[in-house]
């Protein structure tokens, strides 16, 4: 089930800052997909951390933000007192800082050493909205090209799945795309949830 507010990141964009009415229009998305019989909900855009988890508490459904399940697999290999590097590439400027500071809280409850790189690959996402998919993937992997040496990358936006054979053809280590780290999780989630009810 497929539901879509497509103005949303427009009004997050101008209005600089998430506002008390869209985290509002998250948690209507979220009980109306549960009244319809949603058993798990996964969020596809990257700069509403806080809105998600609102909707996920007036659910209380299994819901992942999108990048949630990436995260856990970008910090797979970190260790504790080890340095790590991250990538990340967005296409959408509020992204950035949302995800960085959801990514470095994380990184700070497993006491790990991680630095993050971001590297905003500008157009693109203009770019896939006018249908134009080859150049938003060529300016994906131009602004993956512009990271550091990092040890992974993440593309930090549903939105960007396209370009991930691209990235990875260019990329020197493991490039991760959101949608399909969080598939995988949330088929984990749900198939716990099933068999704690198979077993209450």
């Amino acid at each position: 089930m497929h539901l879509l507010d497509s103005t949303l990141s427009q009004d997050l964009a101008k209005a600089g800052s998430l506002t008390p009415a869209m985290v509002q229009r998250f948690e209507d998305l979220a009980l109306y997909a549960q009244r319809q019989g949603a058993e798990g909900i996964l969020f596809t855009c990257s700069a509403f951390g806080p809105a998600i988890e609102a909707a996920q508490r007036a659910t209380g459904l299994p819901t992942l933000k999108p990048n949630e399940a990436m995260f856990e697999d970008a910090l797979a290999g970190a260790q504790p007192g080890k340095p790590w590097r991250v990538g990340m590439v967005a296409t959408f400027a509020a992204t950035i800082p949302a995800l960085t500071q959801e990514f470095e809280a994380l990184v700070q409850s497993r006491g790990l050493k991680v630095s993050v790189h971001s590297q905003l690959a500008s157009g693109a996402m203009e770019d896939l909205a006018q249908g134009q998919s080859d150049v938003h993937h060529r300016k994906v992997v131009q602004a993956l090209k512009l990271l550091p040496e990092v040890d992974v990358v993440m593309l930090a936006q549903f939105s960007m799945s396209g370009a991930l054979s691209q990235a990875q053809a260019v990329s020197t280590c493991p490039v991760l795309s959101s949608p399909d780290c969080a598939a995988l999780m949330m088929k984990r989630l749900m198939m716990n949830k099933m068999l704690q009810q198979q077993s209450s």
